[in-house]
């Protein structure tokens, strides 16, 4: 059977660019809003030991809806929503980093190639420190502490809102580890979605072509 794949391949100049930056950053928060509860009973099963606090995820759900109701389960949320930014930077370093190789070379393997690595590696030099705050805010609790850093609270008692306890959370990272601690793993990131994405890209156009 003849293989009629024949797809067209999109490129920078031929994008609406409000509707791609408008519906692209939609789609991902409504994707995100979806998966966040289990992006942050995850975090904690990972982190805690053995099984002192949760038994398993469905254990986890109820016990941070019952303890701190649905807004437990959206902690680091707002923080994490600025990872928005690099998905976007992402597809328009791509996108840029094509068209500029285009001068040198037409091969779609090596056009891809270096724009995939090139996408990746200022895609997680954004997300990387945006993570570490939305991780360490994740760990926050009523009662024992999760994490290397704890929010405190009011002199009233009553907690901080959101972006105070984020503003605590980058003081106390400042403060124990400097701006190095914001990119913490970011090297073990780096050579996990560079190579991936510079190899995932030609195959692509390997496909479509």
């Amino acid at each position: 059977m003849e293989d009629k794949r024949n797809i067209q391949i999109i490129e920078w100049e031929h994008l609406d660019k409000k509707k791609f930056y408008v519906f692209g950053v939609a789609m991902t928060m409504v994707i995100r809003v979806s998966v966040y509860p289990f992006t942050l009973i995850r975090t904690r099963l990972q982190v805690q030991k053995g099984k002192s606090l949760y038994h398993g995820t469905f254990d986890a759900f109820i016990k941070i809806l019952r303890a701190d109701g649905v807004t437990g389960l959206y902690r680091g949320f707002l923080v994490n929503t600025f990872t928005l930014i690099s998905g976007q930077c992402y597809v328009t370093t791509y996108e840029l980093t094509r068209k500029f190789v285009a001068d040198y070379s037409q091969s779609n393997t090596v056009k891809s190639l270096v724009a995939g690595g090139s996408a990746s590696l200022v895609a997680q030099s954004i997300t990387v420190p945006i993570d570490v705050v939305s991780q360490h805010l994740m760990m926050q609790r009523k009662g024992e502490r999760m994490g290397r850093f704890q929010v405190r609270g009011s002199p009233e008692g009553r907690g901080v809102v959101a972006f105070g306890q984020t503003k605590d959370i980058i003081r106390q990272i400042l403060r124990a580890d400097g701006l190095r601690g914001f990119y913490r793993g970011y090297v073990a990131s780096l050579l996990t979605y560079i190579p991936n994405s510079a190899v995932w890209w030609p195959f692509y156009h390997f496909y479509a072509g």
